[in-house]
């Protein structure tokens, strides 16, 4: 069965231009990514925890328009 992780804020970033995302782009408070239009802030520690992970990732999947899974998520990188 496979799990949320942590996350290095690099692993983020790239795992996100695999799903399509363009960005890093600057912002005011955070930076952002870009997907056909939408953007998507993403914020600027080093590493996200499971918790901020998971919210950041919902808010991926509405812009995407579809779920991301723990299984599709781990499978990137």
């Amino acid at each position: 069965m496979n799990r949320w992780n942590p996350c290095s804020r690099r692993a983020f970033i790239r795992r996100l231009r695999q799903l399509g995302f363009r960005g890093p782009y600057s912002g005011s408070r955070h930076q952002g990514m870009k997907f056909e239009g939408r953007t998507l802030p993403i914020p600027s520690n080093r590493e996200y925890s499971v918790q901020q992970l998971r919210y950041v990732l919902r808010q991926a999947a509405r812009a995407m328009g579809r779920v991301i899974s723990v299984e599709e998520w781990n499978s990137l990188d």
